[in-house]
């Protein structure tokens, strides 16, 4: 009888297995934060209008790449038409749909274009950003029916577009979530599941609130127990609502999920949410690699934590090319 014990590594917890850069790196973070107001603090227009400034925490103003590879495209879904920003190298092998994050409140398609670019370039794949609508202006189904569009349009034209039906999809936090989202739509309602793989990236997949979530509190290192509270509420504003399967991927039925790569770093307050969304993956029989980042944050790969940023990156295109 085959037994496995210990799949995932104890030692990945232990304070020791971080690298002293990660250690003074977060240091840093939290100590910055903490002289500004958490995100559920300030008004969302003011955030969200620093944030299309490229304006930091500290006033700082820092100039958003905008990627040559990339334009902005209007489609017709069937439902109503929706943005997407693609991402053409001059090799397309494969598509990627990508789905940003914000929790569902915050973000664009056009916020990330260095590592869409990236993705595309090392990748050889097109990469199509969806602007989905956000929340609290358009709360849960708002934001998932735009990606399910996208993917529909996507499945049909891709061929057409792009010249492949490879196609992959993911995203990061909130973008983790409508991608799982978008994948178990697109089996139920598509009759889809020929995504070759789902990228997800510190994921929220119980908007329920995972225990790690909850035990967290008010520590502030991007989010906290507070902040992903407001998120909830923003989203789904009825809470009797939120682990419903529409509404959480991890209460869903996952058959055919597609093979995935769930990362995530074990400093983040959203750690339950991709150890139990893997458990549940394998407890299927669904192929799901689980990569843990000693003392990642949330978002670490986007803030350029020391060392692990770019194993991250690294780990998911390698994944991306392979799929």
């Amino acid at each position: 009888m085959k037994e496995q014990r210990n799949p995932i590594d104890p030692g990945l917890f232990l304070k020791e297995a971080i690298a002293p850069e990660v250690i003074a790196f977060n240091q840093v973070v939290e100590e910055t934060l903490a002289k500004f107001p958490r995100l559920d603090q300030v008004p969302l227009e003011e955030t969200r209008q620093s944030r299309a400034e490229g304006r930091m925490l500290t006033g700082e103003v820092v100039p958003i790449y905008r990627s040559a590879l990339a334009d902005n495209v209007l489609v017709n879904t069937g439902q109503r038409d929706i943005e997407i920003r693609v991402f053409r190298p001059k090799q397309i092998k494969g598509v990627y749909l990508h789905i940003h994050g914000g929790g569902w409140v915050f973000g664009s398609y056009d916020l990330q274009d260095d590592w869409l670019e990236d993705i595309a370039t090392s990748c050889q794949v097109a990469v199509v950003s969806v602007q989905y609508r956000l929340a609290p202006e358009h709360p849960f189904p708002a934001g998932a029916d735009d990606c399910e569009a996208v993917a529909a349009w996507l499945v049909e034209n891709a061929m057409k577009e792009f010249g492949t039906d490879r196609i992959m999809v993911g995203g990061e936090s909130a973008g983790a979530h409508l991608s799982a989202v978008t994948c178990i739509r697109m089996r139920e309602k598509h009759q889809y599941s020929g995504f070759k793989g789902a990228v997800l990236t510190y994921g929220i997949h119980d908007v329920g609130l995972t225990p790690s979530v909850v035990n967290w509190g008010e520590r502030n290192l991007i989010i906290s127990t507070p902040t992903m509270k407001w998120f909830a509420d923003l989203f789904v504003p009825d809470a009797s609502q939120r682990r419903t399967a529409d509404v959480s991927p991890l209460y869903a039925d996952l058959d055919q999920f597609p093979p995935s790569l769930l990362t995530a770093g074990t400093w983040d307050p959203l750690l339950d949410d991709s150890l139990f969304m893997h458990a549940k993956l394998v407890s299927l029989g669904r192929q799901s690699e689980l990569v843990l980042y000693p003392g990642g944050i949330h978002g670490f790969d986007i803030v350029d934590t020391p060392v692990i940023s770019k194993q991250a990156r690294e780990r998911i295109k390698s994944f991306i090319m392979s799929s």
